[in-house]
C-alpha cells in the first residue's frame, strides 16, 4: 500500500464551536462539514485550507472534557511564506505564543508554536 496523501489531524476539544470560530477566524481555516457521528454523544468538524476543500483537521467533541494541558494531539503544523506577518496577524488576535522567539533551523526553515483554545500546540512553518 502507497500513502497517498497527508489526510487529517484529528484534534480532541471541549467546546467544538468555539474551536471552530477559533480555526476559522483567528488561524483562517476554512469549514468543510460539521457533522453528527454515529455515536450521538460525539461530534465532529472538518476544516481545511480556503477553497481546496480537502480538510486537514478533524475535531471531535465528546471523548473526554478532562483534556491535558497539552491537548490531545502535540501540535500540528500550517505552512506560512512569511512567518513574520503571521505572527503579527495573530498577535492582533492576542494569540499566546508558547515562545515567541522564532527557531531556524539549520536548513534556513523557520518556526514558532502558539496555543488553539484548548492548549493544543499549533506551529507556523515556513521552509
Amino acid at each position: 500500500m502507497t500513502i497517498k496523501k497527508f489526510e487529517h489531524v484529528g484534534i480532541q476539544v471541549k467546546d467544538i464551536d468555539t474551536t471552530i470560530e477559533f480555526y476559522t477566524r483567528v488561524v483562517g481555516l476554512e469549514l468543510i462539514e460539521k457533522q453528527n457521528h454515529v455515536d450521538p454523544s460525539l461530534k465532529l468538524a472538518f476544516l481545511g485550507i480556503k477553497d481546496t476543500k480537502e480538510p486537514i483537521i478533524e475535531l471531535i467533541s465528546g471523548y473526554n472534557p478532562n483534556l491535558p494541558t497539552e491537548g490531545k494531539v502535540h501540535h500540528f503544523a500550517l505552512s506560512v511564506d512569511n512567518i513574520e506577518a503571521e505572527i503579527a496577524r495573530l498577535k492582533e488576535h492576542e494569540v499566546t505564543f508558547v515562545d515567541e522567539a522564532i527557531t531556524t533551523l539549520p536548513s534556513g526553515a523557520k518556526y514558532v508554536f502558539f496555543y488553539g483554545p484548548d492548549g493544543e500546540w499549533i506551529e507556523l512553518f515556513q521552509s
